[in-house]
């Protein structure tokens, strides 16, 4: 759809490290009709197999649901010998293609026009190499080159945005009261003329932009069902310029709605990108040209009828150019989606029909290292740590290639596409709380020369002296360390405890028999034992301890420390004399033994107000010794840093 010159290259946006995993199978390269034919923008796993190839039918089932309209399958990529290049690579376009058909639902007379990649690792390592089969018709490809993209959130998001529409109902399903086999025909019915509404002439479509700055906020549009074009093909379509814009509601491109505030903006992201509402509204009655009085007609039943109701939620989201017309992502995208995920909700109801019917309710994702979100429907029958719900979601990880350790698909990790937001909203405080979240963003660099940062993993809130009107100045550093790391395991939904206060840390360690009863209410100090003590009672999170009698010999842990937060990911507490720290990463240079320290300081007495907090030091990279000799690390006192361990779950 875009013009470019079909030059011999493949664009991969996707991180290289996805695609180059020497690992045996099948991946499928994923594309956007809206991009150039060869933009790889993400790989995923096949994990179907029938004996030593795919199962298709599997495949296309899934896929079809987790992928959004507005992305396809484009190619695949193998793992092979270095001399198995071109054989190869004619299995992954061969598999593509076949793939590709059953996504389409094209019978196997008409062939595929379209450009398909084949890519093919060495299984000893090494680069990828891609080719490229121009058409189905044509047996021979070609070798091309490979252009990894340097901005791909950007290359996404500066282009697409998101079309999002809801579609709760319910569905009445009559039968013969003595013939209950026939309540399967009849729900096959009702579905068909469910789908067949989707489509009706009469049909309206509610158009909207999801933001609260209202002046800046574009007049919903109405489409009609009869302007919408269901038969030209995606590929065909004209995208039309940002300024290109016409006042006819089917003539509008999405950009109508892409606020003209947000061009500029920095960060490319699906939490920041565009967002447009379609609501689906049905007519009921048509325009006449002479007044007539309503009519009501009855139809008996001609024998005794039961009737069962089937709930069904949809929620549908869409990727498109935002120089689509409306109409055709209307029609070419969200129609589309709706009925695919319809289908998937009746197919799975079906053989429960006369029995209790499965809850099923989609959820939509950003995966760290995916650049587009994903769809999942979600049995919720049973709670998520039903083994069920474990198995769908550890099959989905093994698919995306994601780790095993963390939660990243549960319901708490689903996008919330429904809610309004500013365009311009504040990153520093977590929706729900007060307090600063990820302070540590944008501070200035540590002044090591050429070292390799390591950070924490995910987001945590800041908690430190005085906070909540509670005094715990002078003792209380430790207990602010430890609900910092709470709220960071709070935060990567491994937990759905409450941030525990001073004394429910104190009751915690009195419960399992640490303390005396005496220790609830004082103001005595806590150290890394105990906070392991209080993770592992509240959490079930089990912690390393690392022992050092100095703290001149910290920078010789930077390398361990280093790996905690490359693997683990959890901050750290810092426990020396009477003095906590919360540890958020190091910045090391292996061959010169230059390193600095990430610290958040609990000792903070402010307001929370982040340049007030970074400008006094609270928040900053802190080196060992710094450049007028002075330690910050004590070197005649004993350090103790407790390493918070993820728990394997998902």
């Amino acid at each position: 759809m875009e013009n470019v010159n079909e030059s011999t290259s493949v664009r991969v946006l996707c991180p290289k490290l996805v695609l180059d995993k020497n690992e045996p199978g099948l991946q499928w390269l994923i594309g956007s009709p809206f991009f150039p034919p060869h933009t790889v923008v993400s790989a995923v796993r096949c994990i179907h197999t029938d004996s030593s190839s795919p199962d298709y039918r599997r495949e296309s089932e899934e896929l079809r649901t987790l992928l959004l309209k507005g992305f396809e399958v484009i190619g695949a990529l193998v793992v092979a010998n270095s001399g198995d290049g071109m054989s190869a690579a004619g299995e992954a376009i061969a598999a593509a293609r076949r793939l590709r058909k059953l996504l389409r639902r094209e019978n196997g007379k008409k062939l595929d026009s379209r450009q398909v990649i084949g890519g093919v690792a060495d299984c000893r390592g090494g680069d990828i190499q891609f080719f490229v089969s121009k058409s189905e018709s044509l047996t021979s490809f070609e070798a091309v080159n490979v252009l990894y993209d340097g901005h791909p959130e950007k290359y996404v998001w500066e282009r697409g945005c998101l079309l999002r529409c809801e579609l709760p109902f319910k569905l009445p399903i009559y039968y013969p009261a003595n013939k209950p086999k026939d309540s399967e025909k009849m729900f096959r019915h009702a579905t068909e003329a469910v789908i067949a509404k989707f489509k009706d002439p009469k049909a309206a479509y509610l158009v909207e932009a999801l933001s609260k700055t209202s002046a800046e906020v574009p007049q919903p549009v109405i489409l009609r069902g009869v302007d919408l074009d269901f038969d030209t093909d995606l590929s065909n379509v004209k995208l039309a310029g940002e300024s290109a814009q016409d006042s006819e509601a089917g003539l509008l491109s999405c950009s109508h709605f892409c606020l003209e505030s947000k061009k500029s903006a920095r960060v490319y992201s699906v939490e920041h990108a565009d967002r447009i509402q379609v609501s689906i509204l049905l007519n009921s009655s048509d325009k006449s040209e002479k007044s007539t009085a309503p009519v009501a007609e009855y139809f008996p039943a001609l024998e005794e009828a039961k009737v069962l109701v089937v709930d069904f939620k949809l929620e549908v989201l869409c990727y498109s150019a935002k120089g689509l017309p409306l109409k055709h992502a209307v029609s070419k995208l969200l129609i589309p989606g709706l009925i695919d995920q319809f289908n998937l909700v009746g197919n799975t109801v079906l053989p429960n029909l006369l029995a209790q019917h499965p809850q099923l309710h989609p959820y939509h994702f950003s995966p760290p290292g995916v650049l587009h979100p994903i769809t999942v429907v979600y049995e919720l029958n049973y709670g998520e740590t039903e083994m069920k719900q474990v198995e769908v979601r550890k099959s989905l990880h093994l698919r995306l290639g994601l780790p095993f350790d963390r939660p990243l698909l549960r319901i708490a990790n689903a996008l919330d596409i429904s809610t309004s937001r500013d365009v311009v909203r504040s990153d520093a405080k977590w929706k729900g709380s007060s307090l600063l979240k990820d302070v540590h963003v944008g501070i200035p660099s540590s002044g090591v020369s050429g070292g390799s940062v390591s950070l924490v993993q995910g987001s945590y809130e800041y908690y430190h002296y005085l906070q909540d009107a509670f005094n715990d100045s002078g003792w209380g550093c430790a207990y602010r360390s430890l609900q910092t790391i709470i709220s960071w395991f709070r935060l990567q939904h491994y937990t759905s405890v409450q941030v525990p206060s001073h004394r429910e840390i104190q009751q915690a360690l009195v419960e399992i028999g640490d303390k005396d009863p005496s220790f609830i209410g004082s103001h005595e100090w806590i150290g890394a034992i105990e906070l392991s003590f209080v993770l592992y009672k509240l959490l079930g999170v089990s912690c390393k301890v690392m022992n050092v009698r100095s703290g001149a010999e910290l920078p010789e842990k930077c390398r361990e420390l280093a790996l905690h937060f490359e693997t683990q990911g959890t901050p750290i507490m810092i426990g020396g004399g009477v003095l906590a720290y919360t540890l958020l990463g190091v910045d090391y240079n292996e061959a010169s033994g230059d390193c600095a320290f990430l610290i958040l300081d609990p000792h903070y007495t402010g307001s929370d107000e982040h340049k007030k907090i970074v400008n006094g030091g609270w928040c900053g990279w802190k080196k060992a010794v710094d450049s007028k000799g002075k330690s910050f690390f004590l070197h005649d006192k004993f350090y103790n840093l407790l390493l918070p361990q993820r728990r394997n779950m998902v």
